[in-house]
């Protein structure tokens, strides 16, 4: 093995190309993967969908969204594998080396939120489920928002370690809740009969799905670099954002549809599982928690262009912390809407970018010079975002749209203004 592909066993490559040495094979990537789309915000996505469909549509509602997402997931992954490089780091091609700054702060601040959500809503459920006194609330914060970074400081490694551990677990405790819960309603028979009391559009059931997660399948990047090969990397995507992801929307709505409780623990709890409800939310989370703030200590390296990740994970854990005694549990949905606008056009550059600019091919980072600012790829982004913003129809959508279809009108016109000029030039 040449010193060139070692794989650097202190470090995950947060401004380089991951080497073919530090390469993981599909159980590896694909156990990280599931582990960040067991997600308590999906399941809640998922209850509000099995408040307001019956069961077959909620079904097809749910294969229709969760599979754009493990594809968009997936063609990222592959860029990602093929590259060795994650959304930041692709950035510097879309966005140039100073306007890449854009992205790496967009993908930090939303994963910071996450983070901070995270942190909030673990804390307030313990103490109203354990019956603690209010005061404990804060110190709660603080525990978990520093502790749960600690698998992430780690690294990869920390990473796998703890969702082959928790996964397992986790599967369990919703099987033994769905086996109830089939119990209690008397079967498929009992389920099928089930009569939606609220509405909701088709529009809205896919930007629940699709939008939920868009943000971690943005970054997903971060995990799929280490694919092995391109097959793994699109494998390990669906694996998790189509299977996983879809899992926790089906866990979400089907206690839903019987108790008519769009809450996971809240629905466990009424099952008489309250010690498996706590279990279960504890590793749920962190299994989220780590690998947001994992992306957010990526974002921050290229931010500052400096292998500082556990430094910057320990302050991302800290403004986490900050975020969630401030209130950050009450702004979910406006987060969510946030998110839908902002995040997937990124998505949408780098794509368009890699595959119509680049040739499906980037150079090597460190012997490639970049313009400070791609004007070409921010002007996209702008698009994408605005019309995701704007837009009536599914919002994270509309913005990958845009922002490829923008990328491409604009690198014509780029390469033909180009063009005329060397031809002004040549006949002057």
């Amino acid at each position: 093995m040449t010193q060139a592909n070692a794989p650097d066993l202190d470090h995950d490559y947060p401004l380089s190309e991951v080497p073919s040495g530090a390469r993981k094979g599909l159980v590896s990537t694909s156990i990280v993967l599931f582990g960040f789309t067991f997600f308590t915000a999906t399941m809640f996505a998922g209850g509000k969908m099995g408040m307001a469909f019956d069961f077959k549509t909620l079904i097809w509602a749910s294969i229709a969204g969760n599979l754009l997402l493990g594809l968009y997931a997936a063609v990222l992954g592959h860029i990602a594998c093929r590259s060795g490089l994650n959304s930041v780091l692709m950035g510097r091609f879309c966005f140039g080396e100073t306007g890449s700054k854009l992205s790496d702060f967009v993908l930090g601040f939303t994963q910071i939120g996450w983070y901070a959500w995270g942190t909030a809503t673990i804390a307030l459920v313990l103490v109203k489920m354990l019956g603690l006194p209010t005061s404990w609330t804060i110190p709660l914060m603080v525990l978990f928002g520093f502790g749960f970074s600690l698998t992430a400081f780690v690294g990869y490694k920390g990473l796998d370690l703890l969702s082959r551990v928790a996964i397992p677990a986790m599967l369990g405790l919703l099987v033994w809740s769905l086996w109830i819960a089939t119990k209690d309603v008397g079967g498929l028979d009992g389920l099928l009969a089930i009569q939606p009391k609220e509405s909701m559009s088709w529009n809205m059931a896919i930007t629940l799905v699709f939008g939920t997660f868009v943000s971690g399948a943005t970054q997903a990047t971060n995990w799929t670099r280490f694919a092995r090969n391109s097959k793994t990397a699109v494998f390990s995507s669906l694996i998790g954002f189509f299977v996983g992801n879809g899992l926790m929307i089906m866990v979400g709505a089907y206690g839903a549809m019987v108790y008519q409780q769009a809450d996971i623990v809240e629905v466990m709890v009424l099952q008489g599982l309250s010690i498996a409800a706590v279990v279960m939310l504890f590793l749920n989370i962190w299994t989220t928690q780590d690998n947001t703030i994992y992306n957010f200590a990526a974002a921050g390296c290229n931010l500052v262009r400096k292998d500082r990740r556990g430094t910057i994970t320990l302050v991302g854990a800290g403004i986490g912390t900050l975020l969630a005694i401030g209130g950050m549990s009450d702004m979910l949905i406006p987060f969510l809407i946030l998110l839908g606008s902002i995040i997937p056009p990124i998505g949408g550059v780098i794509v368009a970018d890699f595959f119509y600019g680049r040739k499906g091919r980037y150079p090597q980072l460190s012997s490639t010079t970049l313009p400070r600012y791609n004007w070409v790829g921010l002007s996209a982004y702008a698009s994408g975002a605005l019309c995701a913003y704007f837009s009536p129809w599914v919002a994270p959508l509309v913005g990958i749209g845009v922002a490829a279809l923008s990328y491409v009108l604009l690198f014509e016109l780029q390469r033909t203004r180009v063009g005329r000029q060397q031809l002004e030039v040549a006949g002057a």
